[in-house]
Protein backbone atom coordinates (compact mmCIF):
# COMPACT_ATOMS: atom_id res chain seq x y z
CA UNK A 1 0.00 0.00 0.00
CA UNK A 2 1.56 3.40 -0.55
CA UNK A 3 2.92 5.38 1.83
CA UNK A 4 1.22 8.89 0.43
CA UNK A 5 -1.84 10.18 2.48
CA UNK A 6 -4.38 8.79 0.04
CA UNK A 7 -2.41 5.46 -0.14
CA UNK A 8 -2.62 5.80 4.16
CA UNK A 9 -6.28 6.62 4.39
CA UNK A 10 -7.31 3.98 1.85
CA UNK A 11 -6.09 1.17 4.30
CA UNK A 12 -7.35 2.73 7.23
CA UNK A 13 -10.79 2.91 5.31
CA UNK A 14 -10.17 -0.71 4.01
CA UNK A 15 -9.89 -2.39 7.84
CA UNK A 16 -13.21 -0.79 8.58
CA UNK A 17 -15.20 -1.66 5.38
CA UNK A 18 -16.59 -5.26 5.89
CA UNK A 19 -15.98 -7.48 2.98
CA UNK A 20 -14.87 -4.71 0.76
CA UNK A 21 -11.82 -4.80 -1.86
CA UNK A 22 -9.75 -2.53 -4.17
CA UNK A 23 -10.32 0.24 -1.73
CA UNK A 24 -8.95 3.52 -3.24
CA UNK A 25 -8.90 7.35 -2.73
CA UNK A 26 -8.50 9.55 -5.09
CA UNK A 27 -9.08 13.74 -5.67
CA UNK A 28 -7.84 14.51 -2.64
CA UNK A 29 -7.70 18.00 -1.54
CA UNK A 30 -7.51 20.41 1.19
CA UNK A 31 -10.20 22.86 1.90
CA UNK A 32 -8.92 26.02 2.23
CA UNK A 33 -9.55 27.21 5.94
CA UNK A 34 -8.62 24.38 8.79
CA UNK A 35 -7.53 26.29 11.64
CA UNK A 36 -8.89 24.00 13.98
CA UNK A 37 -8.51 21.08 11.99
CA UNK A 38 -7.06 20.13 8.53
CA UNK A 39 -10.01 19.80 6.08
CA UNK A 40 -9.52 17.35 2.68
CA UNK A 41 -12.32 16.13 0.41
CA UNK A 42 -11.84 13.06 -1.19
CA UNK A 43 -13.61 10.20 -3.58
CA UNK A 44 -13.73 6.88 -1.66
CA UNK A 45 -14.13 3.85 -4.99
CA UNK A 46 -14.38 0.46 -3.40
CA UNK A 47 -16.04 -3.14 -4.34
CA UNK A 48 -18.03 -4.54 -2.29
CA UNK A 49 -18.57 -8.32 -1.59
CA UNK A 50 -21.57 -8.47 -4.53
CA UNK A 51 -18.79 -7.20 -7.21
CA UNK A 52 -20.59 -3.83 -7.53
CA UNK A 53 -18.00 -0.62 -7.75
CA UNK A 54 -19.02 2.16 -4.88
CA UNK A 55 -18.37 5.98 -4.83
CA UNK A 56 -19.03 7.69 -2.25
CA UNK A 57 -17.66 11.45 -1.19
CA UNK A 58 -16.21 11.73 1.98
CA UNK A 59 -14.64 14.65 3.49
CA UNK A 60 -11.52 14.02 6.33
CA UNK A 61 -10.68 16.61 9.12
CA UNK A 62 -7.46 15.61 11.06
CA UNK A 63 -5.68 17.62 13.93
CA UNK A 64 -2.91 20.02 12.68
CA UNK A 65 0.42 20.50 14.53
CA UNK A 66 -1.18 23.33 16.33
CA UNK A 67 -4.76 24.64 16.67
CA UNK A 68 -6.37 28.10 16.67
CA UNK A 69 -8.50 26.85 19.53
CA UNK A 70 -7.65 23.56 21.53
CA UNK A 71 -10.62 20.86 20.86
CA UNK A 72 -11.71 17.72 21.59
CA UNK A 73 -12.46 15.75 18.64
CA UNK A 74 -14.47 13.35 20.32
CA UNK A 75 -16.77 15.94 21.25
CA UNK A 76 -17.58 17.43 18.04
CA UNK A 77 -18.07 13.90 16.19
CA UNK A 78 -20.31 13.27 18.99
CA UNK A 79 -22.05 16.56 18.66
CA UNK A 80 -22.51 15.67 14.58
CA UNK A 81 -23.69 12.18 15.35
CA UNK A 82 -26.00 12.75 18.01
CA UNK A 83 -27.96 15.36 15.76
CA UNK A 84 -27.96 13.50 12.64
CA UNK A 85 -31.15 12.78 11.33
CA UNK A 86 -33.13 15.65 13.34
CA UNK A 87 -34.21 19.29 12.46
CA UNK A 88 -30.72 20.13 12.51
CA UNK A 89 -28.91 19.20 9.34
CA UNK A 90 -26.00 17.86 9.58
CA UNK A 91 -23.09 15.16 8.01
CA UNK A 92 -23.50 11.58 8.81
CA UNK A 93 -20.17 10.53 10.67
CA UNK A 94 -18.53 7.25 10.02
CA UNK A 95 -15.28 6.94 11.41
CA UNK A 96 -13.57 8.61 14.74
CA UNK A 97 -9.75 7.75 14.92
CA UNK A 98 -8.05 9.40 18.03
CA UNK A 99 -4.66 7.68 17.85
CA UNK A 100 -1.97 9.27 15.68
CA UNK A 101 -0.57 5.89 14.11
CA UNK A 102 -2.71 5.76 10.72
CA UNK A 103 -2.19 9.43 9.56
CA UNK A 104 0.12 10.80 11.87
CA UNK A 105 -2.59 12.97 13.84
CA UNK A 106 -6.07 11.84 15.12
CA UNK A 107 -8.68 12.48 13.02
CA UNK A 108 -12.51 11.80 12.13
CA UNK A 109 -14.09 10.96 8.83
CA UNK A 110 -17.50 11.91 7.34
CA UNK A 111 -19.50 12.15 4.61
CA UNK A 112 -19.58 14.99 2.24
CA UNK A 113 -22.81 17.18 1.61
CA UNK A 114 -21.90 18.21 -1.38
CA UNK A 115 -23.38 20.74 -4.43
CA UNK A 116 -24.32 23.56 -1.55
CA UNK A 117 -21.84 26.72 -0.86
CA UNK A 118 -20.41 27.90 2.94
CA UNK A 119 -18.46 30.92 2.28
CA UNK A 120 -20.28 33.90 3.09
CA UNK A 121 -19.07 35.83 -0.23
CA UNK A 122 -21.71 34.62 -2.24
CA UNK A 123 -24.02 35.39 -0.66
CA UNK A 124 -24.69 39.07 -1.27
CA UNK A 125 -24.93 38.88 -5.01
CA UNK A 126 -27.84 37.13 -7.05
CA UNK A 127 -28.75 34.62 -7.09
CA UNK A 128 -28.79 34.68 -3.22
CA UNK A 129 -29.36 37.88 -1.94
CA UNK A 130 -32.53 37.42 -3.06
CA UNK A 131 -33.49 34.85 -0.58
CA UNK A 132 -31.49 36.67 2.83
CA UNK A 133 -34.38 37.41 4.61
CA UNK A 134 -35.55 33.32 4.07
CA UNK A 135 -32.19 31.94 4.82
CA UNK A 136 -32.22 34.26 8.07
CA UNK A 137 -34.96 32.95 9.51
CA UNK A 138 -33.85 29.08 8.67
CA UNK A 139 -30.93 30.10 10.16
CA UNK A 140 -31.99 31.59 13.53
CA UNK A 141 -34.63 28.54 13.40
CA UNK A 142 -31.73 26.12 13.30
CA UNK A 143 -30.37 27.34 16.00
CA UNK A 144 -33.68 27.65 18.70
CA UNK A 145 -33.51 23.83 17.41
CA UNK A 146 -30.34 23.31 19.05
CA UNK A 147 -31.08 25.34 21.94
CA UNK A 148 -34.09 23.48 22.53
CA UNK A 149 -32.53 19.79 22.44
CA UNK A 150 -32.25 17.59 25.32
CA UNK A 151 -28.45 17.23 25.81
CA UNK A 152 -29.21 13.68 28.07
CA UNK A 153 -31.50 12.81 25.23
CA UNK A 154 -28.59 12.76 22.63
CA UNK A 155 -26.84 11.37 24.66
CA UNK A 156 -24.55 14.42 24.75
CA UNK A 157 -24.52 14.79 29.11
CA UNK A 158 -22.19 11.62 28.46
CA UNK A 159 -19.34 13.79 26.68
CA UNK A 160 -19.87 17.33 27.37
CA UNK A 161 -18.91 18.76 31.09
CA UNK A 162 -22.15 19.45 33.29
CA UNK A 163 -22.71 23.32 34.34
CA UNK A 164 -25.29 24.73 36.67
CA UNK A 165 -27.28 26.95 35.36
CA UNK A 166 -25.93 29.93 37.47
CA UNK A 167 -22.61 28.91 36.56
CA UNK A 168 -22.21 29.13 32.98
CA UNK A 169 -21.27 32.53 32.78
CA UNK A 170 -18.47 32.11 35.24
CA UNK A 171 -17.22 29.24 33.52
CA UNK A 172 -17.01 30.99 29.83
CA UNK A 173 -15.77 34.01 31.09
CA UNK A 174 -13.22 32.37 33.17
CA UNK A 175 -11.97 29.90 30.03
CA UNK A 176 -11.41 32.99 27.86
CA UNK A 177 -9.84 35.53 29.81
CA UNK A 178 -7.47 32.64 30.63
CA UNK A 179 -6.54 32.85 27.00
CA UNK A 180 -6.40 35.94 26.56
CA UNK A 181 -3.70 36.17 29.79
CA UNK A 182 -1.48 33.10 28.24
CA UNK A 183 -1.68 34.53 24.91
CA UNK A 184 -1.86 38.34 24.17
CA UNK A 185 1.09 39.60 22.63
CA UNK A 186 0.37 43.47 23.41
CA UNK A 187 -2.21 45.14 26.33
CA UNK A 188 -5.76 44.76 24.88
CA UNK A 189 -7.64 47.66 27.42
CA UNK A 190 -10.71 47.74 25.43
CA UNK A 191 -11.02 44.06 25.79
CA UNK A 192 -10.06 44.37 29.70
CA UNK A 193 -12.68 46.88 29.99
CA UNK A 194 -15.35 44.64 29.16
CA UNK A 195 -13.91 41.52 31.22
CA UNK A 196 -14.86 44.34 33.90
CA UNK A 197 -17.83 45.06 33.50
CA UNK A 198 -19.16 41.20 32.68
CA UNK A 199 -17.74 40.24 35.66
CA UNK A 200 -19.57 43.29 37.71
CA UNK A 201 -23.59 42.32 35.83
CA UNK A 202 -23.19 39.09 35.77
CA UNK A 203 -26.99 37.77 33.70
CA UNK A 204 -29.05 35.88 35.12
CA UNK A 205 -29.36 31.63 35.53
CA UNK A 206 -29.49 29.98 32.18
CA UNK A 207 -33.15 29.31 31.93
CA UNK A 208 -31.97 25.49 30.82
CA UNK A 209 -28.63 23.91 29.95
CA UNK A 210 -28.64 23.39 26.52
CA UNK A 211 -26.31 22.08 23.61
CA UNK A 212 -24.22 25.17 22.72
CA UNK A 213 -22.83 24.79 19.07
CA UNK A 214 -20.15 27.34 20.03
CA UNK A 215 -19.45 28.88 16.93
CA UNK A 216 -22.64 29.23 14.81
CA UNK A 217 -22.67 32.31 12.39
CA UNK A 218 -22.76 33.04 8.78
CA UNK A 219 -20.10 31.34 6.99
CA UNK A 220 -20.11 27.82 9.57
CA UNK A 221 -23.22 26.39 7.06
CA UNK A 222 -24.36 25.02 3.82
CA UNK A 223 -26.68 26.59 2.02
CA UNK A 224 -28.74 26.86 -1.75
CA UNK A 225 -29.73 29.73 -3.62
CA UNK A 226 -33.44 28.89 -2.06
CA UNK A 227 -32.74 30.23 1.58
CA UNK A 228 -32.24 26.65 2.66
CA UNK A 229 -29.00 24.98 5.31
CA UNK A 230 -28.49 21.44 4.23
CA UNK A 231 -25.41 21.24 6.79
CA UNK A 232 -24.72 22.91 10.19
CA UNK A 233 -20.61 22.62 10.35
CA UNK A 234 -17.49 23.31 12.38
CA UNK A 235 -18.97 22.02 16.13
CA UNK A 236 -15.52 22.11 17.01
CA UNK A 237 -16.40 24.21 20.31
CA UNK A 238 -19.25 22.58 20.97
CA UNK A 239 -20.04 22.19 25.07
CA UNK A 240 -23.16 22.47 27.47
CA UNK A 241 -24.54 25.72 28.54
CA UNK A 242 -26.47 28.79 28.15
CA UNK A 243 -28.20 28.81 25.17
CA UNK A 244 -27.98 32.52 24.70
CA UNK A 245 -24.47 31.94 24.50
CA UNK A 246 -24.90 30.82 20.75
CA UNK A 247 -27.75 33.70 20.33
CA UNK A 248 -25.16 36.35 21.51
CA UNK A 249 -22.48 35.05 18.94
CA UNK A 250 -24.32 34.68 16.15
CA UNK A 251 -25.10 38.40 16.78
CA UNK A 252 -21.19 39.32 16.99
CA UNK A 253 -20.70 42.88 14.79
CA UNK A 254 -18.14 40.97 12.87
CA UNK A 255 -20.28 38.38 11.49
CA UNK A 256 -22.41 41.43 9.81
CA UNK A 257 -20.23 41.30 7.12
CA UNK A 258 -20.77 45.80 7.00
CA UNK A 259 -24.43 45.36 6.16
CA UNK A 260 -25.86 46.33 9.67
CA UNK A 261 -28.05 43.68 10.65
CA UNK A 262 -26.81 40.15 12.28
CA UNK A 263 -24.91 37.88 9.97
CA UNK A 264 -25.78 40.21 7.05
CA UNK A 265 -29.15 38.45 6.44
CA UNK A 266 -31.61 39.64 8.79
CA UNK A 267 -33.24 42.40 11.18
CA UNK A 268 -31.93 41.77 15.04
CA UNK A 269 -35.71 41.47 15.95
CA UNK A 270 -36.39 38.89 13.37
CA UNK A 271 -33.97 36.92 14.55
CA UNK A 272 -34.78 36.88 18.39
CA UNK A 273 -38.60 35.80 17.38
CA UNK A 274 -37.48 32.97 14.96
CA UNK A 275 -35.21 32.13 17.82
CA UNK A 276 -37.78 31.83 20.26
CA UNK A 277 -40.63 30.85 18.34
CA UNK A 278 -38.25 27.64 17.73
CA UNK A 279 -36.74 27.32 20.77
CA UNK A 280 -39.30 27.92 23.25
CA UNK A 281 -37.24 30.32 25.28
CA UNK A 282 -37.14 33.91 25.87
CA UNK A 283 -34.18 36.05 24.63
CA UNK A 284 -33.96 38.88 28.05
CA UNK A 285 -32.66 41.70 26.19
CA UNK A 286 -30.56 42.22 29.26
CA UNK A 287 -29.06 38.87 29.44
CA UNK A 288 -28.83 38.49 25.36
CA UNK A 289 -26.14 41.76 26.14
CA UNK A 290 -23.97 40.39 28.84
CA UNK A 291 -23.60 37.20 26.10
CA UNK A 292 -23.25 39.55 22.94
CA UNK A 293 -20.62 41.27 24.90
CA UNK A 294 -18.91 38.23 26.07
CA UNK A 295 -18.93 36.86 22.52
CA UNK A 296 -16.52 39.78 22.12
CA UNK A 297 -14.11 38.45 24.66
CA UNK A 298 -14.44 34.97 23.07
CA UNK A 299 -13.70 36.41 19.74
CA UNK A 300 -10.93 38.25 20.39
CA UNK A 301 -9.20 35.50 22.58
CA UNK A 302 -9.61 33.69 19.53
CA UNK A 303 -7.77 36.07 17.21
CA UNK A 304 -5.02 36.46 19.72
CA UNK A 305 -5.01 33.26 20.27
CA UNK A 306 -4.51 32.12 16.53
CA UNK A 307 -1.66 34.78 16.34
CA UNK A 308 0.26 33.15 19.23
CA UNK A 309 -0.01 30.02 17.47
CA UNK A 310 1.99 31.34 14.70
CA UNK A 311 3.89 33.65 16.77
CA UNK A 312 5.63 30.97 18.50
CA UNK A 313 6.29 28.72 15.45
CA UNK A 314 3.69 25.62 16.16
CA UNK A 315 1.80 26.34 13.11
CA UNK A 316 3.05 28.64 10.31
CA UNK A 317 -0.02 28.08 7.75
CA UNK A 318 -1.43 31.62 6.55
CA UNK A 319 -4.60 30.96 8.16
CA UNK A 320 -3.25 31.37 12.11
CA UNK A 321 -2.36 34.32 11.41
CA UNK A 322 -4.73 35.91 9.08
CA UNK A 323 -7.97 36.03 11.58
CA UNK A 324 -5.75 38.32 14.03
CA UNK A 325 -4.12 40.68 11.35
CA UNK A 326 -8.00 40.96 9.83
CA UNK A 327 -9.98 40.90 13.12
CA UNK A 328 -8.42 42.16 15.91
CA UNK A 329 -8.89 45.51 15.46
CA UNK A 330 -12.32 44.74 13.97
CA UNK A 331 -13.28 43.19 16.93
CA UNK A 332 -12.07 46.06 19.64
CA UNK A 333 -14.65 48.74 17.57
CA UNK A 334 -17.19 45.71 17.44
CA UNK A 335 -17.06 45.76 21.53
CA UNK A 336 -17.14 49.33 21.89
CA UNK A 337 -20.25 48.99 19.26
CA UNK A 338 -22.34 46.54 21.96
CA UNK A 339 -21.11 48.49 25.16
CA UNK A 340 -22.46 51.77 23.60
CA UNK A 341 -18.84 53.17 23.30
CA UNK A 342 -19.03 53.54 19.48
Amino acid sequence: MSSSLEGRLAAYIAERLDGARDVAVDSLARISGGASRQTFRFRLLWTDAGGRTNERRLILRRDPPASLIDTERRIEFEAYRAFHGSSVPVPQMLWLEEASDALDHPFFIAEEICGFQAGPGLLFAEPYVSTLAQLGRRKWTILGDIAKADPADLGLDQVMTSVAPDACWRRELDYWEGVLDEDEAAPLPIIRAAIRWLRANPPRPAQKISVVHGDYRTGNFLYDDKGQIHGVLDWEMAHLGDPLEDLGWSFNPVWSFGRGVPGGLLPREDAVAAWEAASGLKADPADLHWWELFNCVKGQAIWVSSARAFIDGGNREPIMVYPSWALQNAQDRATLQVMGRL
